[in-house]
């Protein structure tokens, strides 16, 4: 994918740590932390660097995933909300993803077992360390990297003025969200092929059960998709190939960095301005729940907004186009009350 909303690419980087400690007791040797960057940094009269906003993807992704059209074309370009004539943006290949430090490496199931509180350590301190950055305007989180915004509010309560989690909840990993992650990672672990992770050909069960595809799209979405049983098939033959692409460590422990999420004793601490935005059709994180309205209920400053289910929406995957929420986004900056709950 390149960037379609301006002239200038993205300028990709690595910050490499040296004996970087884990919140379970691991540590790597040597930790590198990929990343893309948009704009240019702007100082203030004390020299800081005033205008960056830390873009965060989602569990399927990595730090290209925001230069796809429907993000980047939607939320880059001049005039929009994350204008990058205006804002430097910084986009993050979290452990395990993209360019960052990754199983498939070579360490294989040999790599240290990380967290999403790893990551985002890793996060602020290749902000710090590596770029420079002690103050964020904005943190905009999709999915894995809404979860990360609640848990950097709460760890780094003064860096920025605001979050905006998306497609996620402030809540302990459980219910469907986890069941469908232990799913998978299940079939990995369970596979013939597996081998305690030193497998000659990707396992091949996870591949053939890609139960999370059902879970991130709305089922009008997917029978939009599948209208026969013809249709069905081909999709679920493209939903195979997609996973078989990947690589199953790195699933594997995408998937397991997941399983002490819980943001609860982190927000009250929570000092920025909050905008959680979710969708009425999300079968991964249910409105029904109420989990959202309780988290928010304990952060000083925030509003959530609950997007009605339009023609065109994506459930869970809505999150990976902005135009279903980049009004919301624009209120926000503006310091308008966004749209109704």
């Amino acid at each position: 994918m390149t960037d379609t909303s301006t002239s200038r690419p993205p300028v990709s980087g690595e910050y490499v740590f040296r004996d970087f400690p884990l919140q379970g007791g691991g540590r790597f040797d040597e930790l590198r932390q990929g990343y893309l960057t948009l704009g240019d940094p702007r100082r203030d009269a004390t020299g800081r660097i005033d205008n960056a906003v830390l873009l965060l993807h989602n569990t399927t992704g990595n730090s290209r995933e925001w230069l796809a059209p429907t993000l980047a074309g939607e939320l880059f370009g001049p005039g929009q909300p994350l204008d990058a004539s205006r804002h430097f943006l910084i986009m993050p290949d979290a452990i395990g993803f993209g360019r960052s430090s990754k199983p498939s490496d070579g360490l294989r199931a040999r790599f240290p077992n990380y967290r999403y509180h790893d990551i985002v350590l890793a996060q602020h301190r290749l902000l710090t360390e590596g770029l420079g950055i002690e103050h964020l305007r904005m943190i905009v989180g999709l999915s894995m990297g809404g979860m990360m915004a609640w848990l950097w509010g709460g760890l780094f309560p003064q860096f920025m003025d605001a979050l905006v989690p998306i497609a996620c909840q402030p809540g302990p990993m459980s219910g469907r969200n986890w069941l469908q992650r232990r799913m998978q990672i299940e079939l990995i672990r369970n596979d013939p092929g597996w081998h305690g992770g030193d497998y000659i050909e990707q396992p091949a069960y996870y591949s053939r059960a890609p139960f999370g595809a059902l879970m991130t799209q709305s089922a009008v979405h997917l029978q939009q998709q599948a209208p026969t049983r013809e249709a069905a098939d081909a999709l679920y033959s493209r939903l195979v190939e997609r996973a078989r692409g990947g690589d199953a460590n790195d699933r594997l422990y995408q998937l397991e960095a997941s399983m002490d999420y819980d943001p609860r004793p982190l927000l009250e601490r929570i000092e920025a301005r909050v905008l959680a935005v979710n969708f009425s059709d999300d079968e991964l994180n249910p409105a029904a729940l109420g989990t959202l309205d309780a988290g928010i209920a304990k952060v000083r400053n925030a509003h959530a907004v609950l997007l009605p289910a339009r023609p065109d929406s994506r459930g869970h995957h809505s999150a990976l186009h902005a135009a279903h929420w980049k009004a919301e986004l624009e209120s926000f900056f503006a310091g308008a009350q966004p749209g109704p709950h």
